[in-house]
């Protein structure tokens, strides 16, 4: 059954219980109507040039912006965003290492010597993982990630496999990955607003060193060839650090970026815009707008603890819910709208329980806007309680 902890009108550094709360809701004299709410922000002009955008502050969940969010489109290198994650992934797992070197093979030297952004690797050259990556999202090296699909999978279908799979596992409904560099495949490839910003969203909270180390560099240098990253943000927009553009002719200039300023987080999708000019000035409005129109209210920060939940069958009865990364809520630039939180599980849970582990579920409202859902993790790790645990436990339980 799903256990549930409510708080009302939520202010700073509110921590809920693992027991119901009853939700409180002031008396209003007739003679004092309620102020009225501030008209939404209007998005800023640039961004008409892009027939699909969106913008997400990632500390509430809250969409600030969308434009057919849903509908897909040919993300061109946007693709390269989904290989690092898988990379991340497999190194993450044991199952890739940085210092592991591949060399170009002749027929992938053959198709990507020349074509497209390439880090320039020469025919049956060694290199290591760690430069790899940082050729995919610095200089967005179509030939980079060729070598790195055939190294750490075999084959660039056995990469192209391995992506779509973890399309799949993320709820990435509106995707679909033909190539690891994306390359122009007569549409196989398509990804959509809403699912690449979800996986933008999983890369930074699960792999947070991984997305610091690759991402957002203004220039790489391989084989005496220096390049520069073409992201239109870095270096403009304070905060400012990733993630990735594309552009192909049947593409047109894609952009799927993110800025961070004082711990709240914002992603951005642009796609199919005309021009680069106007990439580049949709970009910075957008994410100007995202952090100026919008205020936040600080709800938990990274690691503290928002609940408790009970455990069966663990050395501990209970383990503290505690949030992955910066949580806010998200309101219009002068809203007195009033944010209540619960927590929701489905308990009590089962251990063992590892630290770090998805839990349970943060459930932020704000005024009569529908409820958005952030994860919360285990605090701690519980172990799988032996006899004499559950007899003291047990005792704990009878005695209060």
């Amino acid at each position: 059954m799903a256990a549930i902890a409510a708080i009302a009108a939520v202010g700073l550094g509110a921590v809920l219980t693992g027991a119901a709360v009853p939700v409180a809701t002031p008396a209003i004299p007739a003679a004092s109507p309620l102020p009225a709410a501030p008209a939404l922000p209007q998005p800023p002009p640039q961004v008409d040039a892009a027939p699909v955008a969106m913008l997400v502050d990632l500390g509430s969940g809250k969409v600030l912006y969308a434009r057919d969010a849903d509908r897909p489109f040919l993300p061109a290198s946007v693709t390269k965003t989904m290989t690092a994650f898988v990379a991340f992934d497999l190194i993450a797992h044991g199952k890739l290492r940085l210092d592991q070197h591949f060399s170009e093979s002749e027929d992938a030297y053959r198709h990507w010597h020349a074509t497209g952004s390439r880090m320039f690797l020469e025919r049956g050259q060694p290199v290591s993982v760690d430069d790899l990556l940082t050729g995919i999202m610095t200089v967005s090296a179509n030939d980079g990630c060729v070598v790195l699909a055939e190294g750490a999978a075999g084959s660039v279908a056995n990469w192209v496999a391995l992506m779509n799979a973890e399309a799949r596992r993320l709820g990435m409904t509106h995707s679909h990955f033909g190539t690891p560099n994306g390359w122009m495949d007569k549409g196989n490839t398509y990804i959509s607003a809403r699912d690449i910003a979800h996986l933008a969203d999983t890369m930074i909270t699960r792999y947070p060193a991984f997305y610091h180390r690759y991402v957002g560099h203004a220039e790489m240098s391989w084989n005496g060839i220096t390049q520069h990253n073409h992201d239109p943000t870095l270096g403009i927009v304070p905060g400012a650090d990733g993630i990735k553009t594309g552009f192909t002719n049947e593409a047109h200039y894609n952009f799927l970026g993110s800025a961070e300023r004082g711990g709240r987080r914002l992603v951005m999708v642009l796609a199919a815009v005309p021009t680069p000019r106007e990439r580049a000035r949709a970009a910075k409005a957008l994410l100007e707008w995202g952090f100026s129109d919008w205020d936040e209210r600080a709800l938990f920060a990274a690691g503290a603890r928002a609940g408790v939940a009970n455990v069966q069958g663990g050395a501990a009865a209970q383990v503290a819910l505690v949030a992955p990364r910066p949580y806010f809520a998200t309101l219009p630039k002068g809203s007195p709208a009033p944010v209540s939180l619960r927590v929701i599980y489905h308990g009590p849970l089962t251990a063992p329980i590892a630290k770090g582990d998805e839990v349970a579920t943060l459930e932020v409202r704000v005024g009569g806007d529908p409820p958005l859902r952030m994860p919360l993790v285990a605090g701690a790790s519980v172990a799988r309680g032996n006899l004499i645990d559950r007899i003291r436990l047990g005792l704990r339980g009878l005695l209060g």
